[in-house]
């Protein structure tokens, strides 16, 4: 009885690993509430890409999970359309996703900050697993290297890219696996965490795996006994890697066929042994605070480790304990880690051939993980380093530190007091390993709060440097955004989509949950900036954004709804929750069908059906100009049959252009503007005055920008999103017959070219005509959802074909009346199906390419597996 009421007394592994998942945790669950993070303030973690891509994912994961599974692998909230199995990969597989099922609308943030603190715990616990597992480390040193790298550099400059942290936590399970695998020959654990890092983010996990072919070489030297045993451990290492490999073909497959049709095709195939910067530059981010928001898009690693385990991995390469062996190979694997942190090549290999847009050296988190590791084997109670080890790593530190202070101007991201506090914390560092009584229970305790107190610090001093989005900038606008998309929606149930003329992210249709127009995806395939960018509107590698719709373009997209903001007077002016991002005059040609304090709903009277039946000269359209007014007629016209609307666009005169501070032009397209004055304001302004009720639109090159100039129209700045690489149309008049309109272009700086700068008037009326021929003959769509489309269509001629404006995929399948149908890409971009004269009954539905495939090698080898496992069990 006595035994039964024992009370459990938890070992000192347990609390260790208890230690060193609440240390990191704790610290930075103190930090953001100390920057009033919600739930416990007024700010939020949502910062560049997380406040403008992944928070708009976490959305979109919600709702298809809780509300509309038909968006699993197909959504139209992305960009027009789009395949989804390559963002789910990339961003939303991680298994902590669930907590944000926790949190709806507004609060989506407050998972957002679980999610993240949790990451950090995590990773503190799995690596204080990973040594004390295999080292003699435990209790409080144990919990400070653990706590080292869950808040290394590399996680406090990337936490805002939550899907990469779970790379922090797996990569020392993974590490253990393969421990296990070259010391006992134990495959299970290997392959299974490493299937988990490739299904969980494939993208990390590609770094990880060539990680460990440099981890499996030292493991290999560090075990040596003949080359009978080397061979045994490298097939069991390439055996298992290419079993992990197939079991995660049911995400790799179908990731991979996304992938051709987006990151893929941006590889670099040409480049040049050469630094990319003088390489003792990288010791800058050795020291605390290391990093700012200029860091982000262009820097150096984020290295930091803080000092006690840069010095322990420093001290393994003299650790007489350690077999030379083993130290030889763990230089050679350090040096391969250093140079490619600035030689060209290395650091495109670690980056599967693509420079990293934003967010350099993404890969630092295996080099900070293998330095602490180093330390983890050096950092005992026996260790005790030799005076010349002393004093040739007392040198180099001293060298580095004093090259860094010597040119502190050129790191704009450290200042004397951080380099001189790091000094500090060498010093006793150095002294604490140094010392030569360790068994005291002091000594864990002094080594525990020196080393927290300096990680806690870089991370203070880091984060202090970065702003976020407020709590109420995200939430009220995305209340009142999806106030708007309910009452539309719940009015309309048909397929349609809803532009708007203002923007918080490119993803808002994710984060609402309606068929837009804009993304910002780095899986977004590159058929669709290219089409957006001969449309008129704003594209970049991973972005579009539908903010420079006409009345053509809307209504062959489908965009049925829209949405503006209104006008604030007074002391709201300037304060709407919805930033206006477009100038949208041609909604006058709508119909008003709501409005409210902030925003005004219209509905598209032009707009087609997501089907409809066209003219098969759409099939051999070859729309090749770059002028964006004639791509949207050469559409249109081979939709109708109809050459005549080839022509619904007219170049306009302006009737008076002035000029001040600036030369005269004789010629406004194609001009430089160069000021006469470069110290006085300068200014062209332009009249015109309609004769009709036309809508009219100017061009803008990719010149003519916010950057290079302001543009007032009327009185009112002209609102237009500011990036842009082709040529853009701005919608200026509509139903504006008789009535002067004023443009003027204030030059910001020294000259201006009007590239592309040109008046369009569109024939309205020619325009209505076409669209109801195109109307005539509608998709009835009796079933409709993300991925599945059924209804009946008529022809009145032969030779039609059914034209949609759902973007082409191979993993579209048509039938037409039961009976498979092959679907055809119009202006590299949508579907189109033949059709036989008479009525027809059409169904499309999508199925991610290779997604079978996947799951039958995935599955196979599970079988293959466990069945090995249980014959092999069952004879032993």
């Amino acid at each position: 009885m006595q035994d039964q009421k024992r009370r459990w007394q938890p070992t000192t592994r347990q609390l260790t690993l208890l230690g060193a998942f609440i240390t990191p945790f704790i610290l930075m669950t103190a930090y953001f509430i100390y920057r009033q993070m919600a739930p416990f303030g007024s700010s939020s973690l949502l910062t560049v890409d997380l406040g403008q891509q992944y928070i708009d994912f976490f959305a979109y994961l919600r709702r298809t999970i809780l509300h509309d599974p038909s968006s699993l692998f197909y959504s139209f909230s992305n960009g027009l359309g789009g395949e989804m199995f390559g963002t789910w990969s990339y961003y939303l597989l991680s298994p902590l996703n669930w907590i944000l099922l926790l949190c709806p609308g507004a609060s989506l943030t407050v998972g957002v900050f679980f999610l993240t603190v949790l990451k950090y715990g995590l990773a503190g616990l799995t690596f204080a697993w990973l040594i004390t597992k295999t080292t003699s480390q435990t209790g409080l040193r144990a919990v400070t290297l653990a706590t080292a790298y869950a808040l290394m550099g590399w996680s406090i400059a990337n936490q805002l890219n939550v899907m990469w942290l779970d790379a922090a936590y797996l990569l020392p399970l993974i590490f253990y696996g393969l421990f296990l695998l070259m010391h006992a020959a134990k495959w299970r654990l290997y392959v299974t965490w490493l299937t988990i890092m490739l299904i969980v983010n494939y993208y990390m996990a590609y770094m990880i795996c060539l990680f460990l072919i440099l981890a499996f070489i030292w493991l290999a030297v560090d075990r040596w006994t003949n080359w009978r045993a080397l061979l045994r451990q490298g097939s069991q290492f390439a055996l298992s890697s290419v079993a992990s490999g197939l079991l995660a073909a049911f995400v790799l497959l179908p990731t991979w066929w996304s992938l051709s049709q987006s990151k893929a095709q941006y590889t670099v195939t040409s480049f040049k042994w050469k630094f990319e910067f003088f390489p003792p530059k990288m010791i800058g981010k050795f020291f605390m605070g290391a990093f700012n928001f200029d860091q982000m898009p262009d820097g150096t690693a984020n290295l930091f480790i803080g000092a006690i385990a840069l010095l322990g991995a420093m001290f393994f390469f003299a650790d007489h304990r350690i077999q030379l062996r083993s130290r030889i190979a763990a230089g050679l694997v350090t040096v391969f880690l250093a140079l490619s942190l600035c030689v060209q090549p290395l650091d495109l290999l670690w980056h599967a051939g693509q420079f990293p847009v934003w967010y350099p050296y993404r890969f630092s988190f295996v080099v900070a993980f293998w330095l602490i590791w180093l330390a983890a084997q050096t950092l005992t109670d026996d260790f005790e380093p030799g005076w010349l080890a002393i004093a040739v790593i007392t040198l180099i530190i001293t060298i580095g530190s004093g090259y860094i202070a010597l040119n502190i101007k050129h790191f704009k991201y450290l200042q004397m007091n951080q380099v001189l506090l790091g000094l500090f914390f060498v010093i006793l560092a150095l002294g604490l390993i140094t010392l030569p009584v360790k068994q005291h229970w002091i000594y864990p305790l002094t080594f525990f709060v020196i080393g927290a107190t300096e990680i806690s610090a870089n991370a203070f001093m880091s984060l202090n440097n970065i702003s976020y989005v407020s709590q109420s900038e995200y939430g009220n606008y995305t209340h009142e955004l999806q106030r708007l998309v309910d009452h539309v929606q719940q009015k309309d149930t048909s397929a349609y989509r809803i532009g708007k003329t203002f923007l918080r992210t490119k993803g808002d249709a994710f984060q609402t949950g309606f068929n837009g127009g804009g993304v910002f995806s780095s899986v977004l395939p590159k058929a669709v900036p290219t089409f957006f960018g001969n449309t008129g509107n704003p594209d970049g590698d991973g972005f579009v954004e539908y903010s420079n719709g006409t009345l053509v373009t809307d209504s062959l997209l489908n965009m049925k709804y829209y949405f503006q903001q209104k006008q604030l007077a007074g002391a709201l002016s300037g304060s709407s929750m919805l930033p206006a991002s477009s100038n949208k005059a041609d909604l006058a040609d709508y119909q008003s069908i709501g409005q409210d304090h902030w925003a005004t709903t219209y509905k598209n009277p032009y707009a087609l059906p997501m089907g409809y039946a066209a003219s098969r000269d759409i099939l051999t359209l070859k729309n090749k100009t770059a002028d964006p007014s004639q791509y949207q007629t050469n559409w249109l016209a081979a939709l109708t049959g109809h050459s005549a609307d080839r022509r619904l666009y007219t170049a306009q005169n302006f009737d008076q252009v002035t000029f001040q501070n600036i030369g005269q032009q004789s010629k406004i397209t194609g001009a430089v503007l160069q000021k006469k004055n470069l110290l006085k304001p300068a200014k062209m302004t332009l009249t015109f005055t309609p004769t009709t009720n036309d809508a009219y639109y100017l061009t803008f090159g990719s010149t003519v920008n916010s950057d290079n100039a302001n543009f007032v129209l009327n009185g009112q700045a002209l609102n237009q999103y500011k990036t842009y690489r082709n040529t853009i149309m701005v919608s200026v008049a509509d139903h504006a017959k008789g009535k002067k309109q004023t443009l003027t272009i204030q030059l910001k700086k020294g000259s201006l070219w009007l590239d592309n700068f040109t008046l369009y008037q569109l024939n309205t009326p020619k325009f209505r005509s076409a669209v109801t021929d195109l109307k005539a003959h509608p998709w009835h769509l009796t079933k409709h959802n993300n991925r599945y489309f059924s209804g009946s269509i008529s022809t009145a001629n032969a030779g039609q074909v059914l034209n949609t404006s759902i973007p082409y995929s191979q993993g579209w399948h048509a039938t037409v009346n039961g009976h498979p149908a092959k679907t055809y890409k119009t202006v590299g971009m949508f579907t189109a199906l033949k059709l036989p004269k008479g009525k027809s009954q059409v169904t499309l539905s999508y199925w991610p390419p290779l997604l079978n495939l996947g799951l039958a090698i995935s599955t196979g080898t599970l079988i293959v597996l466990t069945g090995g496992w249980w014959f092999f069990h069952r004879r032993h």
